[in-house]
C-alpha cells in the first residue's frame, strides 16, 4: 500500500504553489498598497507583492496569514481570497500557481512592525511596473475592491466612528478613482437610511465646519438582505 502510494504521488507533477497578499489602505485620501523591493537579481529594485511558497504542512489561509505576519509584523488582519493566477509564464522560474489574497485596513489600528525590503505604503495610482505579474495581479484586485466598495459598506471601516460626508467621499473617490458629484452622492447616502446625525459639527478644519455622522450598523444589518449597492 505504501508502495503504491509513493509510486502515485512521484507521478502527479510538482507545480509550485504560492500566496500573494495584496494589502490596501486609505491614506491621506489615497488609497495605498504596501510593497516591497524585490530581491531577486531578475527584479532587482523593482517594486513586488508580499508572498511566499505555501509550505507542505499549510492550507492557504494559513499560509497568507503566515507570509503577512512574517512580513510585516501585523497579525489578526482580515484576508480574503480573490484568485488563483496560474498562467504557465507568469513566473521566469518555470511553472508557479499563486493565490492571491487582499485587504482592505484602517492603517489607525494596524501599524508596520518589520520594514525589510523597504517595506511601505505605495499610492495605487502611481504604480507604473512591478516585478513578476504582480501589477497584473494589483490591478485585479483594484478592480475586485472597486465592485466590492459599492456591494458593502467597507468604506465605513476606514472612518472614525463621528465622520462627516466630505470624509466619506472622499473615501469613495480614493477607491473607485473618480471625482462623484456632490449633491448626487449626498442624496444616494441618505436615501439608504443608514447615516445617523449626531448633532455634531466639525472641529479644527480649514473648510467649512460640516456635520458629523455615525453608520447605523443595526439597521444595516436589519436591511441588508435587501440592499442593492449603491451605483454611482
Amino acid at each position: 500500500m505504501l508502495k503504491d502510494a509513493a509510486e502515485l504521488v512521484k507521478s502527479y507533477p510538482r507545480v509550485p504553489l504560492t500566496v500573494d497578499c495584496v494589502i490596501l489602505g486609505f491614506i491621506d485620501n489615497s488609497l495605498k498598497v504596501l510593497l516591497i523591493k524585490s530581491d531577486l537579481p531578475l527584479y532587482h529594485g523593482q517594486l513586488s507583492l508580499l508572498g511566499d511558497n505555501v509550505h507542505a504542512e499549510e492550507d492557504l489561509d494559513t499560509a497568507a496569514n503566515r507570509v503577512l505576519k512574517e512580513r510585516t509584523g501585523m497579525a489578526n488582519v482580515y484576508l480574503e481570497q480573490v484568485h488563483t493566477f496560474s498562467k504557465p509564464d507568469r513566473h521566469p522560474g518555470g511553472r508557479v500557481v499563486t493565490t492571491v489574497y487582499a485587504s482592505l485596513l484602517d492603517t489607525k489600528h494596524h501599524a508596520l512592525l518589520i520594514h525589510d525590503n523597504e517595506l511601505k505604503w505605495h499610492s495605487v495610482n502611481q504604480i507604473q511596473g512591478m516585478a513578476f505579474d504582480h501589477k497584473i495581479i494589483l490591478d485585479f484586485c483594484f478592480q475586485w475592491l472597486q465592485k466590492r466598495i459599492q456591494e458593502h459598506p467597507l468604506a465605513f471601516n476606514l472612518l472614525p466612528v463621528k465622520f462627516s460626508l466630505r470624509q466619506l467621499q472622499n473615501v469613495y473617490e480614493a477607491i473607485l478613482n473618480v471625482k462623484l458629484d456632490r449633491r448626487n452622492f449626498r442624496k444616494k447616502f441618505a436615501a439608504m437610511g443608514f447615516l445617523q446625525d449626531t448633532s455634531e459639527m466639525e472641529t479644527l478644519v480649514t473648510h467649512r465646519p460640516g456635520k458629523l455622522y455615525s453608520f447605523d450598523f443595526v439597521s444595516y444589518e436589519q436591511k441588508k438582505k435587501n440592499f442593492m449597492g449603491i451605483d454611482f
